[in-house]
């Protein structure tokens, strides 16, 4: 019977002896001395010990971890076989290292040091026990060392007999038991028969952020803790040991935690019956950190339970034990205020800083060495008159941090670029204007607090009258207050007019800028005068310039006109057209000289010998030819009424081959006319002939085609 198992019972009874079970537990772990005689304890006690040291810790300097250290021991016990040192909070994994800095001094003892639980093991290299005094002796000469210049913190050492991890701020210890596969309620039943030197265990229950790094991170390996919401889904609670039935969270991954709660990202995530806390396994999101799962676990995997977490210490009627002690060192970091505020100049600055730990803060003028300025939490400077880094520490020269005095110099009165710009009709300008340091700000009057552009060059919206802008300078926050004009002045452009204009063929025309009291640059001729001369057509430009510099450009099209010639003269009855050599818009035409018109085609033309006129509209010149209009009357009253009493073909005096025989309506001649009888009375052989319609025909000459018609004659 292994009687370490069932420590309820107050006595237990081996082969007719009884024993006390109050102290089968003896003060080593897993080890016995017991008494036969239920009324009285075992004569051997657990030993005790007990250290001091409570120190300041520079990074990156070595320290010993305990200023003194003694185990009071029962007489007939003076030995062990470990002690266990641990870096019990504040831990910095691959920084912080604990090691025994003279070995060849304790031959009699081995170390061995665990980076990832920050536990260096003290024991016997021959599994033999080694006295406590050589303990003692080792313990003084074990040294804290962290590589890290920027460290800071506090980091706790726990130096415990048992192989248990110890943590001072709860004055518990916690066992990992490994055990695949174990579930959660056959976990509990476990931690609950396990003692440590005589305290009852129990699955672990974890309260703060020391005990959730020490048993997860800094743990051997990882596994159920004492967290359930079996009872209530979505409100987890410890269900075991002195805090059973302490709520510590409620709701899913996103719920509220009443108390310390360190669940992994998306946990707990409240899938089927995981109702049971475990911590995650390393690799698996935050180390540490907790998940949910079933009763059970995955069979395989990253969610296959590895074993549990036993805490020792806290349950009723027990007396905490004293197989365990704890040191400090506190890594003193001086804090500093904000930088004070920058003066124009020159000036006195004050600074301030706090420390932890109640360190002495100390001030100088280097962040290495240097001069020692003040102590105590404020410095303040003498008067500076250019900007000066301070530097701070409490004690720790590798962890200084540097303050700065800042002290602007007020910049020049600012230098334009141009006292006045100017500009020809409205536009944008870039105006500019510079100072020895700092930054110009534009304004739009002198006194305006409200600066409309930052920089040295500053381009304008558009302008159409003068105006004047505002420089001033700055350099961060020292401002000199005077304030440079730049003035812009917009002058207006000389008024030009484009034009078009005829030029005579064979002839010259004269150019003119249009404007006085100007320069004129003529692009097409090279000339500089306001007026030119020239005499061919196309495009002429003038630029026309101002006093002030300002220009416009005039354009002057030039259109070469062409004196017009006439090619024919169409008549076809009273109605004439005049066929122009080259037509263009710029001819006009008459058949009188007088009466002008754009159309060649004229209606009406009398009758007789016509003149024909085109002429180019500016006056260029122009041209005429003569033609004939033939008019036929059409009847005649041969009454001798003096109207219409013969009939004759006016215009016919112009032909003097002309030939025009008269028939009647049976093909009869009847007259015939020419230059020698220019007309017919309506008579045949000198009798009258009767009214009726009579036929003509024309031959003009050999050239021209023989015009027919008809005439009526009336009585």
């Amino acid at each position: 019977m292994d009687f370490k198992t069932n420590p309820a019972l107050a006595c237990i009874q081996v082969d007719n002896e009884n024993y006390s079970n109050a102290n089968w537990f003896a003060y080593k772990d897993n080890t016995s001395n017991y008494s036969n005689d239920c009324n009285r304890f075992a004569a051997v006690a657990p030993p005790k010990i007990k250290a001091t040291g409570d120190q300041l810790y520079c990074p990156k300097t070595t320290i010993n971890i305990v200023e003194d250290v003694t185990i009071t021991n029962d007489l007939s016990d003076t030995g062990t076989e470990a002690v266990y040192i641990q870096i019990s909070s504040g831990y910095s994994s691959g920084f912080d290292k604990l090691e025994l800095s003279n070995p060849t001094a304790h031959s009699n003892i081995t170390t061995n040091w665990d980076a990832t639980a920050g536990k260096l093991t003290l024991s016997s290299p021959t599994g033999a026990d080694v006295v406590y005094s050589d303990f003692v002796d080792a313990i003084k000469d074990v040294v804290f060392t962290n590589s890290s210049a920027t460290a800071s913190g506090i980091r706790t050492f726990s130096i415990t007999m048992g192989k248990a991890n110890y943590l001072p701020s709860t004055q518990h210890y916690y066992e990992y038991v490994p055990s695949i596969g174990i579930t959660w309620t056959s976990a509990k039943d476990a931690a609950a028969t396990r003692t440590y030197y005589g305290l009852q265990g129990y699955l672990a229950t974890i309260l703060s952020a020391d005990e959730a790094k020490l048993i997860g991170e800094q743990a051997s390996g990882t596994g159920w803790i004492g967290g359930s919401d079996a009872e209530t889904e979505g409100v987890w609670k410890w269900v075991t040991g002195p805090e059973t039935g302490t709520i510590f969270w409620n709701g899913n991954a996103n719920g509220s935690t009443p108390n310390y709660a360190f669940w992994n990202t998306g946990e707990p995530n409240q899938q089927g019956d995981e109702d049971y806390a475990h911590i995650t396994q390393p690799g698996v999101g935050i180390r540490g950190s907790w998940n949910d799962l079933s009763n059970t676990g995955d069979t395989t995997g990253n969610y296959q339970p590895k074993g549990y977490v036993v805490e020792y210490g806290g349950m009723p009627g027990e007396a905490p034990l004293e197989i365990a002690t704890s040191t400090k060192i506190t890594i003193p970091v001086a804090t500093p205020a904000i930088d004070p505020t920058p003066v124009c100049d020159s000036g006195s600055f004050s600074f301030n800083a706090t420390s932890t730990a109640g360190a002495t803060i100390r001030w100088f003028d280097a962040l290495v060495g240097g001069n020692l300025l003040a102590t105590g939490p404020t410095y303040t400077t003498p008067t500076i008159t250019t900007t000066t880094t301070y530097y701070v520490d409490a004690g720790c020269e590798s962890n200084r941090k540097s303050v700065k005095a800042n002290v602007y110099a007020t910049p020049s009165t600012p230098i334009a670029e141009q006292e006045t710009y100017t500009n020809c009709g409205p536009g944008t300008l870039t105006i500019k204007a510079t100072s020895n340091i700092g930054i110009i700000n534009w304004y739009t009057s002198p006194t305006d607090q409200t600066s409309i552009f930052q920089g040295t060059a500053f381009t304008t919206p558009t302008i159409s009258s003068n105006t004047t802008y505002y420089a001033e300078a700055s350099n961060n926050g020292c401002v000199n207050t005077t304030r440079t004009p730049v003035n812009i002045v917009i002058y207006t452009p000389p008024a030009v007019t484009d034009e078009t204009l005829p030029l005579c063929q064979f002839q010259s025309i004269t150019l003119d800028a249009g404007i006085t009291g100007m320069s004129y640059s003529w692009s097409n001729a090279n000339e500089t005068s306001q007026q030119i001369t020239v005499s061919k057509g196309g495009k002429y430009t003038v630029v026309v310039t101002s006093p002030e510099n300002c220009s416009s450009t005039k354009t002057i099209i030039v259109e070469e006109h062409m004196i017009p010639q006439i090619a024919r003269v169409d008549v076809e009855g009273t109605r004439a057209i005049i066929y122009p050599v080259k037509a263009e818009d710029y001819f006009e035409y008459s058949v009188d000289g007088v009466n002008y018109q754009n159309s060649t085609v004229f209606y009406d033309v009398p009758g007789g010998l016509q003149t024909a006129y085109a002429r180019e509209k500016s006056g260029c010149g122009g041209t005429t030819k003569q033609f004939v209009v033939l008019v036929f009357p059409a009847f005649f009253t041969p009454n001798n009424d003096t109207y219409n009493d013969v009939w004759e073909v006016t215009g016919m005096e112009n032909y003097p081959q002309a030939v025009v025989t008269i028939f009647d309506r049976y093909g009869k001649l009847i007259a015939q006319l020419s230059r020698f009888k220019m007309s017919w009375d309506g008579t045949l052989n000198q009798v009258p002939l009767p009214s009726s319609d009579y036929w003509y025909a024309l031959k003009v000459d050999d050239s021209m085609p023989v015009l027919r018609g008809h005439f009526t004659l009336k009585r």
